[in-house]
């Protein structure tokens, strides 16, 4: 018995998206996101306020949500797990 075929990632990221984790700011949300694709997981990044006008954070206004296709959220928490015990 071989491996799932996973499906493309167009369709994934059709499926219903889950929050994996709240970050403060867009370099914490980008080291994720990075950290993420680079393992085949596609997420979206969802905010309050655009960084450019505002580039100060404040009462989490600076808060930034990462979010991945419910398929994929047991594989990016262990990721996410595995980053915060380096």
């Amino acid at each position: 018995m071989g491996k799932k075929k996973k499906e493309p990632l167009s369709q994934r990221m059709e499926t219903e998206l889950r929050e994996l984790i709240t970050v403060q700011g867009p370099v914490e949300a980008e080291v994720i996101k990075s950290l993420l694709t680079s393992h085949n997981i596609p997420c979206l990044l969802r905010g309050q306020v655009v960084q450019s006008v505002h580039a100060f954070s404040a009462d989490g206004l600076g808060k930034i949500k990462v979010l991945v296709s419910a398929q994929d959220l047991s594989t990016a928490q262990k990721l996410i797990e595995h980053r915060s015990e380096e």
